[in-house]
């Protein structure tokens, strides 16, 4: 079960670092009196969230940004507060904001638009996953003489893209639907790859051999059979739901049966994240399920339950308070005490936002109907790291692999930067400016007749 494996990884995050000064002397308060500043905190920052939204809304400076930017403040710039804080509720909370952020981002997916984007999705995720390992991989033996195993370790962890900051930012966009689409896609089905491959390459260096087919059957185990799962999930709630609606506050258990069936998947070692993607998806388009669907006519003879706008609302709220605190979390497990791992992770986000133009380039061109120009530049900003490569990082220390302090310093550079550069990129691409225009000129010199067909031969 491979996303157990990563989440018992948490652990080391939160083992790290500790409450400094400002927290020793509030120490010195009663109980009552610390419970009351922390809960005060917490609403300010809930407070806080709403006018970053606003500010986002107006000025496109990046809510995510911000609410990081405050968890740097507090967490490894003045020491007031580290992820121990949190004890092993860090572990449950990042599990149930991804969860949530994925379901809910699943329900607002329509068939006819994945069918347009699975093509486009499947060669970006691939193309940018097994480029940035090996750009990756290049980067860690030159600088840092790992081996090719480890290299490519760290390479596979850093292959992927973030669900928890790309699906709310790509909501703020004036992107098309099948462009957002695929940008969700991949950042859900590129956790799997990341997941899998790093876990491959770690065995590989305890052992000493890497097993091909093991790998390529995990991967399509983890995206078919929790696709299956989560779809077979989705049509049983949808004709449940009418007769739960009757019973007094149950509007919360919509999100508890998704907790329910990602808890299935991970006991039967395939991947939740995707099972709780395909959760929202079936709910999304369950009318259609029904229609198309002749197995689903026989066992069910009425028409399935659809979700209602209250229950949508409710969803995307859950999605705007989990927000809020994860990057204010990840802001916090940043470290920033190696100046050279800093470096590297600059240097190293650098390389993969200047290699993902000609990713998007190579991944979309051919794709029927085409894009406009202002969906690629975005699919070329956005390359956040996130979540499951703070995770993914935390596993080399654990299992004694060496250079495993150095691939979590270099991996936590890796995230900081890459979520500054997408919020700075994105906004700045929106308006006319030197930045903008050469993305511009990147994509509609691509699209010229000429290099389209040079490539299509």
């Amino acid at each position: 079960m491979f996303e157990d494996t990563l989440y018992q990884a948490i652990d080391t995050i939160a083992s790290q670092g500790g409450l400094q000064e400002a927290v020793s002397q509030a120490d010195n308060l009663g109980v009552s009196d610390r419970t009351g500043l922390i809960i005060a905190i917490m609403g300010l920052l809930v407070f806080a969230a709403h006018l970053f939204t606003e500010i986002f809304s107006r000025k496109r400076i990046p809510d995510v940004l911000m609410l990081m930017a405050i968890g740097l403040v507090i967490g490894p710039i003045l020491h007031w507060v580290s992820p121990d804080a949190l004890g092993g509720v860090a572990k449950v909370f990042t599990t149930v904001t991804l969860v949530i952020i994925l379901f809910e981002s699943g329900t607002k997916l329509h068939f006819s638009t994945l069918l347009n984007s699975i093509k486009g999705t499947i060669k970006l995720t691939t193309i940018n996953f097994f480029v940035t390992m090996g750009i990756v991989a290049v980067i860690a033996m030159v600088f840092e003489r790992f081996d090719l195993s480890t290299s490519l370790m760290l390479g596979a962890i850093l292959g992927g893209t973030s669900s928890a900051v790309v699906i709310p930012l790509v909501g703020h966009l004036k992107i098309s639907e099948k462009g957002s689409t695929i940008l969700i896609l991949e950042s859900a089905f590129s956790d799997v790859l990341c997941i899998v491959f790093a876990w491959a390459f770690l065995k590989a260096i305890q052992s000493g051999s890497m097993h091909v087919g093991q790998v390529i059957g995990n991967i399509l185990s983890s995206f078919i059979l929790s696709s299956v799962i989560g779809f077979i999930a989705s049509i049983i709630w949808s004709y449940l739901l009418e007769k739960i609606r009757h019973i007094k506050n149950s509007i919360l258990t919509t999100p508890a049966f998704v907790f329910i069936v990602y808890g299935i998947n991970q006991w039967f070692g395939f991947s939740g994240a995707i099972a709780a993607l395909a959760f929202g998806i079936g709910m999304a388009n369950i009318d259609t399920i029904y229609d198309k669907g002749f197995i689903v006519k026989r066992i069910f003879k009425s028409a399935p339950a659809l979700l209602n706008d209250t229950e949508r609302q409710l969803f995307s709220e859950l999605v705007f308070l989990l927000k809020t605190f994860f990057f204010v979390y990840i802001g916090i497990s940043i470290h920033l005490e190696n100046l050279w791992s800093i470096f590297l992770g600059l240097l190293i986000t650098a390389v993969l936002f200047a290699v993902r133009i000609p990713i998007v380039k190579l991944s979309v061109h051919r794709e029927k109907g085409g894009f406009p120009v202002e969906d690629k530049m975005f699919m070329s900003g956005i390359v956040p790291k996130g979540l499951a490569a703070a995770v993914l990082a935390t596993i080399p220390i654990q299992q004694g692999i060496a250079g495993g302090v150095i691939i979590q310093n270099i991996v936590f550079a890796v995230i900081l930067f890459s979520i500054i550069f997408t919020s700075i990129l994105v906004p700045v691409m929106e308006h006319n400016n030197a930045i903008s225009r050469f993305y511009r000129k990147q994509f509609r010199e691509f699209d010229d007749p000429t290099i389209t067909q040079l490539l299509d031969d």
